[in-house]
């Protein structure tokens, strides 16, 4: 029996790369409501059940379809959404200017795994211009492809841009892992067919992780030995 040997690491960005939903974005969304003269703000209680939706200008939508249905009844409701979602990028480039620090073990896991050979690549439904801003240009250019924002029309759970990357690397699943932090991003991951590791954050603790190969607090105590290991044992047990 053939085992399936690691070739490639996919990360999804927010919450597994850094905690920005809770430092980065639902500030910046506050912010680009405030400058936009909208009364609206999202607390944290708020935001955790806004982040079942994935994508920024989808998150507003939904939002407004809850709380502020007249705001969709707009002729220009769609350029509206659009500008506050740029406005928020903005303001979440400045606060990451600022310093959004990376979650324990990601900056060491990123060197050791390019190091070691392995291929890297991000699959995420936040924008190229956030993942800019949060990465600095040594450890974003470790990255052999990004699939991000609207790179595929059906963000996650959707598989789609799992499949996009997977294509763009032209690897199969079996070849690669994904590291995710939401039940949301497990279930597209899954969907396409790969073996998933969990960093939970204070808003995905209490989601459902069945079906992940790890559910850890962080990354801090893994390296690309303990990631193999893991890898051939998911796909060997599939075999058996």
């Amino acid at each position: 029996m053939l085992r399936a040997m690691l070739e490639a690491l996919i990360f999804d960005v927010d919450g597994t790369l850094a905690d920005t939903e809770r430092d980065g974005h639902r500030p910046a969304f506050n912010a680009a409501f405030a400058e936009a003269d909208l009364d609206w703000h999202w607390d944290e209680a708020l935001y955790g059940e806004l982040l079942d939706v994935t994508g920024g200008k989808e998150r507003i939508r939904f939002f407004c379809g809850r709380h502020e249905p007249e705001f969709l009844q707009q002729d220009d409701v769609e350029s509206r959404i659009k500008e506050l979602h740029a406005a928020k990028t903005r303001h979440y480039a400045e606060l990451c200017a600022q310093g959004i620090p990376l979650r324990p073990g990601i900056e060491q896991l990123l060197r050791e795994a390019h190091a070691a050979g392995l291929r890297l690549a991000i699959a995420t439904t936040t924008t190229p211009e956030n993942i800019t801003a949060l990465l600095a240009p040594d450890l974003l250019a470790l990255f052999e492809k990004v699939g991000a924002g609207d790179t595929v029309p059906h963000k996650k759970p959707a598989p789609d841009i799992y499949q996009w990357v997977l294509a763009q690397l032209g690897l199969p699943p079996a070849a690669c892992l994904a590291i995710e932090d939401s039940a949301n991003g497990l279930k597209a991951s899954r969907a396409a067919g790969l073996a998933t590791v969990i960093t939970r954050t204070a808003y995905t603790d209490d989601h459902d992780f069945s079906g992940a190969l790890a559910l850890l607090p962080d990354l801090g105590e893994v390296g690309v030995p303990l990631l193999r290991h893991w890898h051939s044992h998911a796909y060997d047990s599939d075999k058996k």
